[in-house]
């Protein structure tokens, strides 16, 4: 097999990275500038300050990247970025920067649907993964369950009709005066609490789908929260982060296996930011040595927002001859499998 080597760029929110990888699998770098920090105080991302700080250090992310992968742009076959879901505002950094570099090194320019790499993270972490196989993606801006069949082969099972899964997460910390970013701290907090102290609603349609829907139990905690302040009745944190989360991860739960039971799948690939929660893990993992499926999470690093699963799916992209011209633009609503 030719060795191709893709230089990735990711800028669709609050990270900027850059990342060198070879044949979709084996990475040289990836290097990540984030931004957390800065927004903390916001209590959330603001797209304008995000933007402005992509601007700011992207040039020196991606020339730390190529001098850690220790290679030159003679050296690269393609150069992967990301152009959609995302910050508008954000994804066009990474875009037009691209596209410079594209333009003025004559190297190929390989799009990347963010979602796509997050599937694809799992691709590095787990050498001998192929198609098909189950991904759930979990992150602050994305919930699907997708159907891999191809690298490029896509169907969408379920998604969030409202609230990702990740965006309730950081609601309900900020409500539990707990701070950004939500995932990690109620996690933690949940540790400390009982799963079962309160009955927190889970969303079911009454059509046959795997959809998900996370306002109504974001909308139950607050009501919680705001009913225990008027009666001015002391509220056990802890209690409530565990009985939300647990509220959270058991749909996740049911409509993947749900999903692997409908399509005759036997593997679950998860990925996105909520990955790295350690109740969703435990419980995916028991759930699935119950009932004989192989349940896989990519490192931390790979589940947060990087540029080397942007690589590893540009490479796959560019197996199959998909290459853009310079007039591309960013797709903040892209949906996945729309090229």
């Amino acid at each position: 097999m030719s060795k191709k080597i893709i230089l990735a760029i990711e800028s669709s929110c609050d990270e900027t990275s850059a990342a060198v990888v070879v044949n979709g699998r084996e990475v040289l770098s990836n290097v990540i500038a984030s931004q957390i920090d800065t927004h903390k105080k916001f209590g959330g991302v603001v797209p304008e300050v995000a933007s402005r700080m992509h601007i700011e250090v992207i040039d020196s992310v991606v020339k730390a990247a190529l001098e850690e992968a220790k290679v030159s742009l003679k050296d690269i076959d393609g150069i992967g970025v990301t152009y959609g879901p995302g910050l508008v505002g954000a994804l066009l950094v990474g875009l037009q920067y691209a596209k410079g570099l594209s333009l003025g090194s004559k190297i190929p320019l390989i799009p990347v649907n963010h979602i796509q790499g997050h599937i694809s993270a799992n691709f590095i972490q787990h050498k001998d993964l192929k198609p098909p196989f189950v991904s759930l993606v979990v992150s602050g801006g994305h919930t699907f369950i997708v159907y891999v069949k191809g690298y490029r082969d896509f169907e969408v099972i379920g998604q969030t009709r409202d609230d990702a899964a990740g965006e309730a997460y950081d609601k309900v910390a900020r409500a539990l005066g707990l701070g950004y970013p939500g995932g990690p701290k109620i996690d933690k907090l949940a540790k400390e609490g009982n799963e079962n102290a309160i009955e927190f609603p889970r969303a079911k349609f009454h059509d046959d789908t795997l959809d998900f829907s996370f306002s109504g139990v974001k909308s139950a905690v607050l009501n919680y929260l705001n009913k225990a302040k008027m009666k001015d009745v002391e509220v056990n944190k802890a209690d409530v982060a565990a009985s939300f989360q647990k509220a959270i991860v058991d749909v996740l739960k049911n409509n993947v296996f749900l999903t692997c039971e409908r399509r005759g799948v036997k593997k679950i690939a998860v990925a996105g930011g909520v990955a790295s929660n350690s109740c969703l893990r435990e419980t995916l993992q028991n759930e699935g040595a119950k009932k004989g499926i192989e349940i896989l999470f990519p490192a931390p690093i790979l589940c947060t927002d990087n540029a080397a699963m942007i690589g590893s799916a540009a490479y796959y992209n560019y197996e199959e001859g998909l290459v853009s011209d310079l007039d591309i633009n960013a797709k903040p609503n892209l949906k996945l499998g729309e090229d």
